[in-house]
């Protein structure tokens, strides 16, 4: 039987996914635009790994209180770990002294070793990680929608309320520290709302392929429109939309969520490519004719 559309809204396994894939997509590109502002697009990879020994650490606290399901505290170790994870990185980057490489390496083979000797402690194995590795709708629950929407939430009031500072502190910490901003605590926050949304993408998405949901669709933007926040609000819905079509397809034909999505940003990636040089040219004639005309063409506002 044909499952319509507007049917999936009801569909007991599609409903809750369908929302958290909206909230992802509002989410993950507010915090890829400043990481493509720092120059740090692989840290979402670094903290996906991280978050996986904390997925084993739940499954190990879960099996000594005897929980059911036993991985009914995988996502909460998976935030709390992530969280400590983006901590540390800033600290160890800076009191350290430690290149953003070396850290993040770190990150990315301690994450996935720390997993997979956990959760095998615990009474698991690898193949319990693969729905958080690469994304399940079928393990979806009420409970990861509260957990969604609080994470959401905050990565929004954080990420757009503070807007400015965070803009400021990722395009020049040398002219922000000199402005008497927090830089380092502003570092700091931005590597935790890191953390949140890989914690909120993880089971639709996958720990291994979140990162690609903050930065690629970021990258599309910036070919075809100029300035922060038209960036980020373009990212924002080429995001959405990518997370929303790839579990619409997922439906109807029997591939995994989370490869569909990134394929679709990627997509939208190249022809954003294909636009580029289409819209630049628009933006010079508009430019020529508004000159020849003797209009200036007003400053965007968001810088």
């Amino acid at each position: 039987m044909t499952i319509a559309p507007w049917d999936l809204l009801t569909s007991d396994i599609m409903r809750y996914p369908l929302i958290i894939a909206v909230l992802i997509g509002l989410t993950a590109p507010i915090v890829g635009t400043y990481l493509v502002q720092k120059n740090l697009s692989l840290l979402g990879d670094g903290l996906g790994h991280v978050a996986l020994t904390g997925v084993a650490v739940g499954w190990l606290v879960g099996a000594w209180i005897s929980a059911s399901p036993q991985d009914l505290l995988a996502i909460p170790g998976a935030l709390v770990a992530s969280v400590i994870g983006a901590v540390v990185i800033e600290i160890v980057r800076e009191v350290g002294h430690t290149s953003r490489d070396v850290a993040l390496a770190i990150l990315f083979y301690g994450g996935i070793a720390g997993g997979v000797v956990i959760i095998q402690l615990a009474g698991g194995g690898s193949q319990s990680l693969v729905g958080y590795l690469f994304g399940s709708l079928a393990t979806v629950t009420a409970t990861d929608l509260v957990i969604a929407v609080v994470l959401a939430v905050i990565v929004m009031v954080i990420g757009i309320g503070l807007s400015r500072v965070l803009y400021t502190v990722t395009g020049d910490e040398e002219f922000a520290r000199a402005s008497g901003l927090p830089v380092r605590a502003m570092n700091i926050l931005i590597a935790v709302i890191a953390a949140l949304t890989v914690t909120l993408a993880m089971r639709i998405v996958g720990a291994l392929m979140v990162s690609a949901l903050m930065i690629v669709p970021v990258a599309a933007a910036q070919s075809v429109v100029v300035g922060f926040t038209r960036t980020m609000r373009t990212a924002m819905g080429i995001a959405v939309v990518c997370a929303l079509g790839g579990l619409v397809l997922t439906a109807y034909v029997d591939l995994p969520p989370g490869g569909v999505i990134v394929l679709l940003t990627i997509a939208c990636y190249a022809v954003s490519l294909i636009l580029r040089p289409i819209v630049q040219r628009l933006r010079a004639r508009r430019a020529a004719v508004e000159s020849r005309s003797g209009v200036s063409e007003p400053m965007p506002a968001d810088g």
